[in-house]
């Protein structure tokens, strides 16, 4: 698809001005990595081609779509099947795949108490007004320059040797994770969005990290103990939300390009 020009943010988007507002995460991968998340994943749950019925859906008690899956899953690993108790998070699941997203804003309310928001598109555009439209009605690159999302997939393990401290406030930076990273204009997402049913918040930024990862589960337990003590009410977010189609290659961007570098 020609998206006529428009140049996502290629720099980390913290000096770009940017700051995260949220933190939300869908049952299997919304994108789509060759060899890492695709049809030939391995979960506890479900592998292969995504679907919009699925055993996911039922164990969440909920018809939610499960995108692709990782290929770390062994059911003959104890990492991957030991049952984590989890205190804070609902309805996840040691060995499942989650892409994990974290919607940054330039008019967000960063550095303040309520910088945190759910749903998301509260605290993106939590400083929206009418110079901010006038900007954007001019140049829709301004939208692309004012707001990014950050994507990262992980399967979850009993582990504590995969233990991050700080999930909640971005990707994680360390050895492989965010090594290898695409940036790109899309919309925002979700399974209200499919190749029939378009975002209307578009174009902004993408910067997805291409390949899977392992990550405890008391990790995202803590995140969603940190999100528990923000300002305003995050439980929403708390669960794997479901996962979008992937988008056909004639509605992909055709700028993709590297993204940050460390």
């Amino acid at each position: 698809m020609d998206v006529n020009g428009r140049k996502p943010i290629t720099k980390p988007y913290w000096q770009a001005g940017l700051c995260p507002v949220n933190v939300h995460w869908h049952l299997g991968a919304e994108h789509r990595s060759q060899g890492q998340f695709d049809e030939a994943g391995k979960g506890p749950l479900k592998a292969g081609t995504p679907s919009d019925v699925n055993t996911g859906g039922r164990r969440l008690a909920d018809n939610v779509r499960y995108g692709f899956a990782c290929h770390h899953y062994n059911a003959n690993d104890a990492k991957f099947t030991t049952p984590y108790k989890w205190k804070h998070c609902t309805g996840m699941h040691v060995g499942e795949t989650y892409e994990v997203h974290w919607p940054h804003s330039a008019i967000g309310a960063c550095h303040t108490p309520h910088q945190f928001q759910s749903p998301f598109y509260d605290g993106v555009f939590c400083g929206w007004n009418a110079g901010v439209a006038a900007a954007v009605n001019s140049d829709a690159q301004n939208l692309v320059n004012a707001v990014g999302v950050q994507a990262q997939v992980f399967t979850i393990v009993n582990d504590e040797s995969y233990y991050y401290p700080d999930l909640m406030r971005g990707a994680i930076v360390d050895g492989e994770l965010w090594k290898d990273v695409a940036a790109y204009t899309g919309s925002t997402t979700g399974t209200t969005r499919s190749n029939t049913i378009c975002s209307k918040y578009t174009p902004i930024t993408w910067q997805v990290d291409r390949k899977c990862h392992l990550i405890s589960a008391s990790t995202f337990d803590k995140m969603c103990a940190d999100m528990k003590q923000q300002a305003d009410d995050m439980s929403d977010d708390l669960h794997a939300h479901g996962a979008r189609e992937l988008v056909d290659n004639q509605l992909a961007a055709n700028n993709h390009v590297n993204g940050p570098s460390r």
